[in-house]
Protein backbone atom coordinates (compact mmCIF):
# COMPACT_ATOMS: atom_id res chain seq x y z
CA UNK A 1 0.00 0.00 0.00
CA UNK A 2 1.17 3.44 -0.90
CA UNK A 3 1.91 5.82 0.98
CA UNK A 4 1.17 9.21 -0.11
CA UNK A 5 1.83 12.82 1.34
CA UNK A 6 -0.55 15.91 0.78
CA UNK A 7 1.21 17.49 -1.68
CA UNK A 8 1.24 14.22 -3.50
CA UNK A 9 -2.52 14.30 -3.42
CA UNK A 10 -2.24 17.91 -4.60
CA UNK A 11 -0.29 17.19 -7.55
CA UNK A 12 -2.49 13.83 -8.56
CA UNK A 13 -5.97 15.42 -8.39
CA UNK A 14 -5.51 19.02 -8.96
CA UNK A 15 -7.14 19.97 -5.57
CA UNK A 16 -5.14 22.11 -3.51
CA UNK A 17 -3.69 21.11 -0.16
CA UNK A 18 -5.07 23.47 1.61
CA UNK A 19 -8.49 22.46 0.36
CA UNK A 20 -7.68 18.76 1.37
CA UNK A 21 -7.12 19.93 4.31
CA UNK A 22 -10.43 22.16 4.98
CA UNK A 23 -12.56 18.66 3.36
CA UNK A 24 -11.11 16.98 5.48
CA UNK A 25 -12.00 19.14 8.82
CA UNK A 26 -15.18 19.88 7.89
CA UNK A 27 -16.62 16.95 6.52
CA UNK A 28 -14.30 14.22 7.55
CA UNK A 29 -13.99 12.77 3.85
CA UNK A 30 -10.63 11.29 4.04
CA UNK A 31 -9.04 9.64 7.47
CA UNK A 32 -5.38 9.93 7.00
CA UNK A 33 -2.33 8.29 9.05
CA UNK A 34 -0.02 10.42 10.64
CA UNK A 35 3.59 9.27 10.79
CA UNK A 36 5.98 9.34 14.01
CA UNK A 37 6.55 13.36 13.30
CA UNK A 38 2.81 13.87 12.67
CA UNK A 39 2.59 13.78 8.87
CA UNK A 40 -0.68 12.93 6.85
CA UNK A 41 0.01 9.67 4.53
CA UNK A 42 -2.80 8.53 2.53
CA UNK A 43 -3.42 5.03 1.25
CA UNK A 44 -4.27 4.25 -2.51
CA UNK A 45 -7.97 3.51 -1.54
CA UNK A 46 -7.78 7.60 -0.39
CA UNK A 47 -6.33 8.53 -3.60
CA UNK A 48 -9.07 6.52 -6.00
CA UNK A 49 -11.78 8.24 -3.51
CA UNK A 50 -10.29 12.05 -4.05
CA UNK A 51 -10.11 11.56 -7.69
CA UNK A 52 -13.76 10.60 -7.61
CA UNK A 53 -14.81 13.56 -5.51
CA UNK A 54 -12.74 15.74 -8.51
CA UNK A 55 -14.56 14.75 -10.86
CA UNK A 56 -17.63 15.09 -9.12
CA UNK A 57 -16.54 18.75 -7.86
CA UNK A 58 -15.07 19.52 -11.51
CA UNK A 59 -18.39 18.88 -12.79
CA UNK A 60 -20.56 21.48 -10.79
CA UNK A 61 -21.50 19.63 -7.43
CA UNK A 62 -21.23 21.40 -4.56
CA UNK A 63 -18.22 19.89 -2.13
CA UNK A 64 -21.39 19.54 0.65
CA UNK A 65 -23.91 17.37 -1.70
CA UNK A 66 -20.43 14.88 -2.07
CA UNK A 67 -19.90 14.59 1.63
CA UNK A 68 -23.60 13.36 2.45
CA UNK A 69 -22.82 10.96 -0.50
CA UNK A 70 -21.33 7.48 0.97
CA UNK A 71 -18.03 5.94 -0.98
CA UNK A 72 -20.62 3.50 -3.25
CA UNK A 73 -22.53 6.66 -4.37
CA UNK A 74 -19.45 8.89 -4.95
CA UNK A 75 -18.15 6.39 -7.48
CA UNK A 76 -21.59 5.72 -9.09
CA UNK A 77 -22.12 9.26 -9.30
CA UNK A 78 -18.37 9.66 -10.70
CA UNK A 79 -18.55 6.85 -13.09
CA UNK A 80 -21.88 8.12 -14.39
CA UNK A 81 -20.48 11.08 -15.39
CA UNK A 82 -17.23 9.80 -17.08
CA UNK A 83 -18.84 9.68 -20.54
CA UNK A 84 -19.81 13.41 -20.83
CA UNK A 85 -17.58 16.56 -20.90
CA UNK A 86 -14.26 14.84 -20.73
CA UNK A 87 -12.22 17.73 -21.37
CA UNK A 88 -11.68 18.92 -17.97
CA UNK A 89 -11.60 16.06 -16.27
CA UNK A 90 -9.61 13.66 -18.91
CA UNK A 91 -6.36 13.22 -16.61
CA UNK A 92 -7.79 12.43 -13.46
CA UNK A 93 -10.07 9.69 -15.47
CA UNK A 94 -6.83 8.40 -17.02
CA UNK A 95 -5.49 8.04 -13.61
CA UNK A 96 -8.83 6.38 -12.18
CA UNK A 97 -8.27 4.03 -15.79
CA UNK A 98 -4.76 3.26 -14.47
CA UNK A 99 -5.37 2.59 -10.83
CA UNK A 100 -8.39 0.08 -11.92
CA UNK A 101 -7.14 -1.40 -14.84
CA UNK A 102 -10.23 -0.10 -16.80
CA UNK A 103 -9.62 -0.09 -20.67
CA UNK A 104 -13.32 1.42 -21.30
CA UNK A 105 -13.05 4.11 -19.08
CA UNK A 106 -10.07 4.85 -21.10
CA UNK A 107 -11.23 4.31 -24.38
CA UNK A 108 -14.46 6.72 -23.28
CA UNK A 109 -12.56 9.22 -22.36
CA UNK A 110 -9.77 8.91 -25.44
CA UNK A 111 -12.83 9.18 -27.85
CA UNK A 112 -14.32 12.06 -26.66
CA UNK A 113 -11.27 14.37 -26.37
CA UNK A 114 -10.54 12.89 -30.11
CA UNK A 115 -13.90 14.20 -31.36
CA UNK A 116 -12.90 17.70 -30.65
CA UNK A 117 -9.11 18.02 -30.46
CA UNK A 118 -6.28 16.53 -32.82
CA UNK A 119 -4.03 13.70 -31.36
CA UNK A 120 -0.99 16.97 -31.19
CA UNK A 121 -3.35 19.03 -28.63
CA UNK A 122 -4.82 16.18 -27.01
CA UNK A 123 -0.55 14.84 -25.90
CA UNK A 124 0.11 18.68 -25.28
CA UNK A 125 -2.87 19.11 -23.07
CA UNK A 126 -4.37 15.58 -21.36
CA UNK A 127 -1.68 13.00 -22.21
CA UNK A 128 1.73 14.83 -21.12
CA UNK A 129 0.34 16.32 -18.06
CA UNK A 130 -1.42 12.83 -16.83
CA UNK A 131 2.53 11.33 -17.36
CA UNK A 132 3.61 13.93 -15.29
CA UNK A 133 1.12 12.89 -12.89
CA UNK A 134 1.90 9.32 -12.60
CA UNK A 135 5.42 9.99 -12.33
CA UNK A 136 4.31 10.68 -8.56
CA UNK A 137 3.10 7.25 -8.02
CA UNK A 138 6.27 5.61 -9.96
CA UNK A 139 8.02 7.74 -7.05
CA UNK A 140 5.73 6.70 -4.03
CA UNK A 141 5.68 2.70 -5.51
CA UNK A 142 2.01 2.75 -6.60
CA UNK A 143 2.21 1.70 -10.05
CA UNK A 144 3.84 -1.38 -10.89
CA UNK A 145 4.77 -2.78 -13.94
CA UNK A 146 1.87 -4.47 -15.22
CA UNK A 147 -0.18 -0.80 -15.00
CA UNK A 148 2.68 0.80 -16.84
CA UNK A 149 2.30 -1.68 -19.89
CA UNK A 150 -1.62 -1.15 -19.40
CA UNK A 151 -1.84 2.19 -20.28
CA UNK A 152 1.31 2.47 -22.21
CA UNK A 153 0.35 -0.36 -24.64
CA UNK A 154 -3.66 1.76 -24.88
CA UNK A 155 -1.57 5.32 -25.41
CA UNK A 156 0.10 3.29 -28.14
CA UNK A 157 -2.43 1.66 -29.81
CA UNK A 158 -4.16 5.00 -30.01
CA UNK A 159 -1.53 6.88 -32.04
CA UNK A 160 -0.69 4.17 -34.17
CA UNK A 161 -4.83 3.96 -34.71
CA UNK A 162 -4.49 7.82 -35.71
CA UNK A 163 -1.29 7.84 -37.77
CA UNK A 164 -3.03 4.91 -39.99
CA UNK A 165 -6.30 7.59 -40.53
CA UNK A 166 -3.21 9.90 -42.39
CA UNK A 167 -2.66 9.94 -45.84
CA UNK A 168 1.30 8.77 -46.36
CA UNK A 169 2.71 12.47 -47.80
CA UNK A 170 4.91 13.22 -50.87
CA UNK A 171 8.37 11.59 -50.47
CA UNK A 172 10.02 13.82 -53.19
CA UNK A 173 8.76 16.36 -50.53
CA UNK A 174 12.22 15.19 -47.86
CA UNK A 175 12.00 12.69 -45.35
CA UNK A 176 12.35 12.64 -41.72
CA UNK A 177 13.92 9.61 -40.44
CA UNK A 178 12.75 8.92 -36.44
CA UNK A 179 14.13 6.35 -34.51
CA UNK A 180 14.85 5.50 -30.44
CA UNK A 181 18.43 4.71 -29.49
CA UNK A 182 19.62 1.43 -28.76
CA UNK A 183 18.80 1.08 -24.93
CA UNK A 184 15.41 2.91 -25.66
CA UNK A 185 12.14 1.66 -25.54
CA UNK A 186 9.69 4.33 -24.61
CA UNK A 187 7.86 5.18 -27.98
CA UNK A 188 5.20 7.19 -26.94
CA UNK A 189 7.15 10.68 -27.77
CA UNK A 190 8.27 9.35 -31.34
CA UNK A 191 4.84 8.12 -31.98
CA UNK A 192 3.49 11.20 -31.74
CA UNK A 193 6.19 13.53 -33.05
CA UNK A 194 5.49 11.01 -36.07
CA UNK A 195 2.00 11.82 -36.34
CA UNK A 196 2.25 14.85 -35.77
CA UNK A 197 4.84 15.70 -39.13
CA UNK A 198 2.54 13.57 -41.17
CA UNK A 199 -0.39 15.47 -40.13
CA UNK A 200 1.85 18.37 -41.43
CA UNK A 201 2.42 16.45 -44.92
CA UNK A 202 6.12 15.88 -44.31
CA UNK A 203 7.10 12.48 -45.00
CA UNK A 204 8.26 11.10 -41.70
CA UNK A 205 10.04 7.37 -42.04
CA UNK A 206 9.50 5.69 -38.47
CA UNK A 207 12.19 3.15 -37.60
CA UNK A 208 10.92 2.49 -33.97
CA UNK A 209 12.70 1.25 -30.75
CA UNK A 210 16.22 0.49 -30.05
CA UNK A 211 17.76 0.89 -33.35
CA UNK A 212 21.36 -0.16 -33.86
CA UNK A 213 23.17 2.78 -34.73
CA UNK A 214 25.01 0.55 -37.84
CA UNK A 215 21.38 0.70 -39.05
CA UNK A 216 20.59 4.23 -38.72
CA UNK A 217 23.79 5.26 -40.86
CA UNK A 218 22.73 2.64 -43.35
CA UNK A 219 19.07 3.79 -43.58
CA UNK A 220 20.45 7.28 -43.77
CA UNK A 221 22.72 6.84 -46.80
CA UNK A 222 19.65 5.11 -48.41
CA UNK A 223 16.82 7.31 -48.18
CA UNK A 224 19.15 10.66 -47.86
CA UNK A 225 16.95 12.52 -45.49
CA UNK A 226 16.26 16.30 -44.83
CA UNK A 227 16.57 15.57 -40.91
CA UNK A 228 16.64 12.70 -38.21
CA UNK A 229 14.49 12.90 -34.84
CA UNK A 230 14.98 10.84 -31.84
CA UNK A 231 13.56 11.21 -28.26
CA UNK A 232 15.25 9.75 -25.06
CA UNK A 233 13.48 8.80 -21.58
CA UNK A 234 15.40 6.11 -20.08
CA UNK A 235 17.88 7.07 -17.36
CA UNK A 236 21.73 6.38 -19.10
CA UNK A 237 24.94 8.41 -18.95
CA UNK A 238 24.73 11.87 -19.88
CA UNK A 239 28.22 11.23 -21.79
CA UNK A 240 26.71 7.79 -23.74
CA UNK A 241 24.25 10.32 -25.04
CA UNK A 242 26.85 13.19 -25.93
CA UNK A 243 28.80 10.53 -27.93
CA UNK A 244 26.06 9.40 -29.40
CA UNK A 245 25.37 13.22 -31.37
CA UNK A 246 29.23 13.50 -31.84
CA UNK A 247 29.13 10.43 -34.35
CA UNK A 248 25.91 11.18 -35.92
CA UNK A 249 27.48 14.69 -36.58
CA UNK A 250 30.76 12.79 -37.73
CA UNK A 251 29.44 10.25 -39.72
CA UNK A 252 26.83 12.71 -41.31
CA UNK A 253 27.71 16.85 -40.96
CA UNK A 254 25.23 18.30 -43.03
CA UNK A 255 22.43 16.50 -41.17
CA UNK A 256 19.86 18.39 -39.69
CA UNK A 257 19.45 16.51 -35.92
CA UNK A 258 16.37 16.65 -33.18
CA UNK A 259 16.09 15.52 -30.18
CA UNK A 260 13.41 15.67 -27.52
CA UNK A 261 12.60 13.78 -24.24
CA UNK A 262 13.18 13.71 -20.16
CA UNK A 263 17.21 13.14 -20.86
CA UNK A 264 17.97 15.61 -23.61
CA UNK A 265 16.45 18.22 -21.26
CA UNK A 266 18.81 16.86 -18.11
CA UNK A 267 21.95 18.40 -20.29
CA UNK A 268 21.69 21.55 -20.52
CA UNK A 269 24.14 23.42 -22.43
CA UNK A 270 26.87 20.00 -22.33
CA UNK A 271 24.81 19.06 -25.57
CA UNK A 272 26.37 20.22 -28.94
CA UNK A 273 24.52 23.61 -30.03
CA UNK A 274 24.20 21.66 -33.38
CA UNK A 275 21.27 19.65 -32.08
CA UNK A 276 17.95 21.12 -32.24
CA UNK A 277 16.07 20.40 -28.68
CA UNK A 278 12.12 19.03 -28.94
CA UNK A 279 10.65 21.34 -26.29
CA UNK A 280 7.14 21.49 -27.58
CA UNK A 281 5.42 19.68 -31.30
CA UNK A 282 6.07 23.18 -32.78
CA UNK A 283 9.55 22.71 -32.96
CA UNK A 284 8.88 19.83 -35.33
CA UNK A 285 7.61 22.27 -38.15
CA UNK A 286 9.28 23.57 -40.82
CA UNK A 287 12.06 20.77 -41.52
CA UNK A 288 12.03 20.52 -44.56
Amino acid sequence: MAGYKIRDLEILTGIKAHTIRMWEKRYGMLTPQRTSTQIRTYSDDELLLLLNISLLYKKGIKISRIAEMSTTQIFEASRSMQDSGASDTAVEQFIVSVLQLDEQLFHNTFHELIQKDNLSIIFSEHIIPFLNRIGIMWLVGTINPAQEHFISSLIRQKIIASIDQLPIPDPTKGKIILYLPEHEWHEISLLVYHYHLRSKGLHSVYLGQALPYDALIKTVKTLEPAAVVSSWLTAIEPQKIIDHFKQIETHMPAMTIFAGGYQIDQLGTSLSKNIRRIRTLSDLENLT
